[in-house]
């Protein structure tokens, strides 16, 4: 029994140690960060009218084009393709910096559910199974 104990405890601390430093500091990810904050100013006014809505998988999508003015719609998309790309590099850095690049996908979930969590409410966001929903 007290052997079954000790492989349980020896997996419960692989078990932490996997789950790895998703707070990791470099100057890529300061970099990624900054960019990131400095855009959201743009982005705001977008979630909150229902424009852009927040996914599962760490993602910013338009969620209703139709309350984006013709007009500024080139401009939506080219803030929401910039966040994407930032988001998936903040990721992928992320991973790197935690030696384990196999990790991307689940930072990316991770971040999207701590995403969902922090948005405000009206603004839109995938639940679990893809389904979009008002917060």
């Amino acid at each position: 029994m007290k052997k079954w104990l000790m492989l349980g405890l020896l997996a419960l601390g692989l078990a932490a140690q996997a789950q790895g430093n998703l707070e990791v500091d470099t100057p890529v990810i300061n970099s990624l960060k900054s960019s990131m904050q400095s855009r959201f100013a743009q982005l705001e006014p977008l979630f909150s009218a229902g424009a852009l809505g927040l996914t599962r998988d760490g993602k910013v999508e338009v969620h209703d084009p139709a309350a984006i003015p013709l007009a500024q719609r080139p401009v939506a998309n080219n803030l929401v393709g910039a966040e994407n790309r930032d988001r998936a590099a903040l990721y992928r850095e992320i991973a790197r910096a935690n030696q384990h690049p196999e990790w991307e996908a689940d930072i990316a979930r991770t971040f999207g559910r701590r995403w969902i969590e922090k948005a405000r409410p009206g603004w839109w966001v995938q639940d679990d199974n893809g389904q979009w929903k008002k917060k």
